[in-house]
């Protein structure tokens, strides 16, 4: 009978088949799968974290994009304090989208990484 091991985030389930004929001690391939399901399972949770802070910075971003708009429409009719004001607000929106280009190539990191980690494991 195999066992099924489901993993919390992915939604793939995993089967293990034990054989008797196995070459070698049996608790050492085990153990390494235990070690791969493990390191499956917390790159499975910081890919969440991730996702869950980029939505978060997408929210942010959203509220910072207006506020620029309303500070650059000022700016352009307004005196010397409202185009201080559209630069700081325009600074903003260049972080904002900056910290959300790093959470995605890291997020990308490790779902190739997690990626990888599945393709060792038996089918």
């Amino acid at each position: 009978m195999p066992r099924v091991y489901q993993f919390r985030h992915s939604g793939l389930e995993i089967e293990v088949y034990e054989t008797t004929e196995c070459i070698g001690d049996r608790s050492d391939t085990l153990g390494d799968l235990n070690r791969v399901h493990r390191r499956i399972f917390r790159l499975n949770d910081k890919i969440q974290s991730i996702e869950s802070e980029l939505r978060l910075v997408h929210a942010e971003l959203g509220h910072h994009r207006s506020i620029n708009d309303d500070a650059q429409r000022d700016a352009a009719i307004g005196n010397y304090i409202d185009r201080e004001e559209a630069g700081l607000t325009a600074g903003d929106v260049r972080r904002f989208e900056k910290t959300i280009r790093q959470l995605q190539v890291r997020r990308d990191k490790l779902s190739d990484k997690r990626d990888r980690l599945l393709a060792r494991l038996p089918v």
